[in-house]
């Protein structure tokens, strides 16, 4: 009996290990699938975050991170101006940040205050120097230029302040600042004409070379060539530069020329006919409707009858009663006369031309009317001695106008300038 019971038994021991084998192999699977989808899921949030920060631009994340790099103007290259003699990066990271930041911008118009009442106070030698650190700092701080930045209005009340004073008259300084006055109004030509008329920078080739290339922008180029002419007729300096433009002036002219010549010739050439067949049968055509036309147009004279002249009886009739009235009204003329009879109308017996009066009508006289008392014109006195302050104060008053009016009145004083940037020099200086 031994023997089968220990038969069984070993029998219940393999079927036992192989059953926990089973459920351990069982339990493995289910914790690698927990793992694996734990692993998808994560892999899941993982890329959705990665998304969601994609999202974000780089000038948002900028914004978001305050975070200061140096190079933070590239977020805003769109809407900087450019400069000839370039930007320092350092001030316009600072300017750009006024596009977010409130407290930056107020920092920037308490700043140009500061700079425009330094050039009241100045009282050292060079009076421009410190219109041109204003300029300077104001190009800085603004690079987008614009109303806002109140920049053409500086630029005009500088020009004004020293357009009379004979120091600076062939200052290169001062005339780069009416240069680039000019680059910010409409139409330019004015304010060359005021600079030749004033004789303000005539001695420099700058002045010439600005002047030629705006006329050959409005396609006026005999004018600028005569611009060209005159500056180097003055030798203004330096006279390389001046002669190098000129030469680029003549090239870009003689290519125009060139141009519109080829234009002339191709609009001038007979237009191709493509389908011969159709064109000489509309030529054909053609030719036999204008044969038809001209056979009508062609009286019939092979019938022989002779053509019929019009006769108008009321104009005969009326030509008859004329020249029986003439005949009636002419008195015989029995005798030719003598010589002198015959030319009496030609002898007059001279006088003096004074001596003779031409008779007139009697007209009825008015008498004077008596004089009344006098219309009085009416005069605001505010306007009268705000007008005498001007005068006593001269140039300097209009140095504070940018204190008041930061905002809208900049702007309407820049759209004015724009338009008529001589509207607030004296009428005797302006170019006739």
């Amino acid at each position: 009996m031994v023997g089968p019971i220990l038969y069984f038994l070993q029998r219940l021991e393999k079927n036992s290990r192989f059953i926990s084998f089973q459920i351990s192999n069982a339990q493995t699977g289910r914790e690698r699938g927990r793992k694996i989808q734990s692993r998808r899921i994560g892999g899941k949030v993982m890329e959705s975050n990665k998304s969601m920060e994609m999202v974000l631009d780089p000038e948002t994340e900028f914004l978001a991170s305050k975070q200061e790099s140096g190079n933070e103007w590239e977020l805003f290259k769109e809407n900087v101006r450019p400069l000839k003699r370039g930007r320092n990066v350092g001030l316009l990271n600072h300017a750009l940040k006024s596009h977010s930041q409130s407290q930056v911008k107020n920092s920037l118009l308490h700043k140009r205050r500061k700079m425009i009442e330094a050039i009241d106070e100045h009282a050292g030698d060079d009076p421009l120097q410190p219109w041109l650190e204003c300029i300077k700092w104001v190009q800085e701080a603004f690079p987008a230029g614009g109303d806002y930045s109140g920049l053409v209005v500086i630029y005009e009340q500088c020009v004004r302040t020293f357009w009379h004073d004979e120091r600076y008259k062939d200052d290169l300084r001062y005339l780069k600042v009416w240069l680039e006055y000019a680059e910010n109004c409409v139409d330019a030509e004015v304010i060359y004409q005021f600079l030749e008329a004033n004789t303000i920078g005539v001695t420099h080739a700058s002045f010439y070379i600005s002047y030629a290339l705006h006329m050959e922008q409005k396609n006026k180029n005999k004018t600028a060539n005569e611009i060209f002419n005159r500056g180097l007729s003055m030798k203004a300096q330096p006279v390389g530069k001046l002669k190098a433009a000129y030469k680029k002036f003549l090239t870009r002219s003689m290519r125009q020329l060139k141009a519109t010549d080829e234009d002339v010739t191709e609009n001038q050439l007979p237009a191709r006919s493509f389908g011969t067949v159709l064109a000489k049968e509309r030529s054909n055509q053609a030719s036999e409707s204008s044969d038809l036309f001209r056979k009508k147009l062609k009286p019939d004279r092979a019938s022989g009858t002779p053509l019929s002249i019009f006769k108008d009886n009321g104009s005969s009739s009326l030509l008859g009663h004329q020249s029986e009235i003439s005949k009636s009204d002419m008195k015989p003329w029995h005798s030719l006369g003598a010589r002198a009879e015959r030319n009496k109308e030609n002898i007059a017996i001279p006088s003096k031309w004074t001596s003779n009066k031409i008779p007139q009508r009697p007209g009825q006289r008015v008498g004077r009317p008596t004089p009344g008392p006098c219309i009085e014109i009416f005069v605001d006195e505010e306007c009268s001695e705000q007008q005498k302050q001007k005068d006593h104060v001269g140039e300097k008053s209009s140095i504070l106008q940018l204190r008041p009016g930061d905002g809208r009145d900049v702007k309407k004083e820049t759209e004015l300038l724009r338009e008529n940037p001589l509207r607030n020099f004296p009428a005797s200086s302006l170019p006739r």
